[in-house]
């Protein structure tokens, strides 16, 4: 049995490798079939490449062949081209050669043409130089003849001749002056009348001047003996106090404070109705009303002036610009409120800035800053103008606001439109009927000085200043002046009086000259 096993076994070995042997053999025989195949493709993709290679040849042999040719061509027709303009060109050289040698001709032509003329040309200087000469004798021998008639040497009547043509240029120049000047002032006055009557007409505030008064109301009569306290004590405090005069006299529940310092009057005022408001009057107590009215002012005075800066549409100022603008509610020249007046001023310096064209809100804020400096001028030396100046370049104001709030009273030479429009809006607030007050003294003064400048004039009869000083009539000789000489009189006198007097607004000078002829019937 185990001989057996041992054989099975071998056995089985033994076929098991006749099994790989076989397995070998088969796969040896596949693989070699496999490389038949592949070599066969090979061969097959070798020949088509080969085939293929050989038809791109071709063909890129055709298509050389073909640009080949084509640039042939494209030679061959640049080349005609080339030919063709070659002699066109040599053709127009050729005209040209022709034209140029016609024109040298003809320039030869002409030279000699000038030649010959300037021959003759020189041929008659020769005689006119003669003539000349034979014309100066002539003329010399004549003017011999006419001084020996005449008993006047040349440069005398030289003299006579130029003195009568100048008397007669005088005579005409003035006569055209006169017309020139009267279509210009017609033309500009229609205009500018038109600009501010327009200007004024939409300026509709109520504006009255200021008083050297203020009227407190009383609630009652017993009111007053409060007042005056006992043997006028209170009275007598209360004008210390504030520097003005109360006058309580026989008008009816009213109390009268008297003063030139309008803020002093205000202070009395506001003190005075705080005073019967709280019922408490006494020495102390009103001291106490006094000061605190007085700390409380400036307050009061910026409320203004931000009331007004709002009221004409303005805005960005300084603080210490608004306080100043507040100062003038406290301020008056002749009688006129200086913050209504620069407000008013402003409204109608707006006004004609838009009817020209012009910047509004810089022509409105230099007419509103115009009368700053009368804040600080009787503090500190200069003009209002020129305080006012400085204090506006201070704070930040533009060149142009300095240069209008020193150019509205001619101080300085204004340097834009707007300058000249606060000067003219300025005197149009100021010289406004009822916007000031001066004295009856000073009035009458003016009025006789301004005729006195106008009969001091050679040939004057008489001179009558009315209008309120706003217009001055002189009455000439007829005998004595011409219509000429009378315009150049007004003209004369309207510089004397801008040169001597101080006014507000302007004065109109008519100067009258009639013909008068009587006769009697018998």
């Amino acid at each position: 049995m185990t001989t057996s096993f041992v054989l099975s076994i071998a056995a089985g070995i033994l076929g098991l490798l006749l099994g790989f042997v076989l397995n070998g053999v088969v796969q040896r025989n596949r693989l070699e079939a496999q490389r038949r195949e592949v070599e066969e493709q090979v061969r097959q993709l070798t020949v088509s490449a080969e085939r293929e290679a050989e038809n791109i040849t071709k063909e890129a042999k055709i298509e050389a062949k073909d640009l080949l040719f084509q640039a042939k061509a494209e030679l061959e027709k640049k080349e005609k081209d080339k030919r063709g303009e070659l002699s066109s060109l040599e053709k127009r050289l050729i005209q040209r050669e022709e034209t140029l040698e016609r024109k040298i001709a003809n320039t030869d032509r002409k030279d000699e043409e000038f030649r010959k003329r300037d021959r003759a040309l020189d041929q008659r200087e020769e005689s006119l130089k003669k003539k000349e000469q034979v014309c100066e004798q002539t003329v010399r021998e004549h003017r011999e003849a006419l001084e020996r008639v005449a008993g006047l040497t040349m440069e005398d009547a030289k003299r006579q001749l130029l003195a009568e043509i100048e008397s007669e240029a005088r005579l005409e120049a003035t006569g055209l002056t006169k017309r020139i000047l009267d279509e210009a002032r017609e033309t500009a006055d229609r205009e500018a009348r038109e600009i501010v009557t327009n200007s004024i007409q939409r300026i509709t505030r109520d504006y009255v001047n200021e008083a050297t008064i203020s009227v407190v109301p009383l609630a009652s009569e017993g009111m007053k003996g409060r007042i005056i306290g006992r043997e006028g004590r209170n009275i007598r405090a209360l004008e210390a106090a504030t520097g003005v005069d109360l006058i309580v006299d026989e008008t009816p529940e009213a109390v009268i404070v008297s003063g030139f310092d309008p803020l002093r009057r205000e202070v009395a005022k506001v003190s005075l109705e705080r005073l019967m408001a709280d019922g408490r009057i006494h020495p102390t107590r009103i001291e106490e009303v006094v000061e605190k009215v007085k700390s409380e002012l400036d307050k009061l005075m910026r409320e203004e002036a931000e009331k007004v800066i709002f009221e004409v549409g303005l805005s960005d100022f300084h603080p210490e610009i608004v306080k100043l603008l507040g100062r003038l509610r406290y301020r008056t020249s002749y009688g006129q409120n200086n913050l209504y007046h620069a407000r008013e001023a402003s409204y109608i310096c707006g006004i004609m800035a838009a009817e020209l064209g012009l910047d509004i809100k810089l022509a409105k804020r230099g007419a509103l800053l115009h009368d700053i400096g009368k804040v600080v001028s009787h503090e500190e030396e200069g003009t209002h103008a020129m305080l006012g100046a400085e204090m506006a370049k201070k704070y930040g104001e533009s060149e142009k606001i300095v240069n209008a709030i020193a150019a509205h009273h001619e101080q300085v030479e204004p340097i834009c439109p707007e300058s000249v429009l606060v000067a003219a809006a300025e005197a149009l607030s100021a010289a406004r009927p009822g916007a000031r007050r001066e004295t009856l003294e000073a009035y009458v003064k003016r009025l006789e000085k301004l005729e006195s400048l106008a009969t001091d004039f050679g040939g004057v009869d008489k001179a009558y200043a009315i209008q309120a000083g706003r217009e001055v009539r002189v009455i000439v000789r007829q005998g004595e002046l011409s219509d000429n000489e009378a315009f150049r009189l007004s003209r004369d006198l309207s510089k004397k009086i801008e040169q001597e007097m101080t006014y507000p607004g302007q004065i109109k000078v008519t100067v009258i000259r009639e013909s008068r002829y009587v006769e009697f019937a018998k």
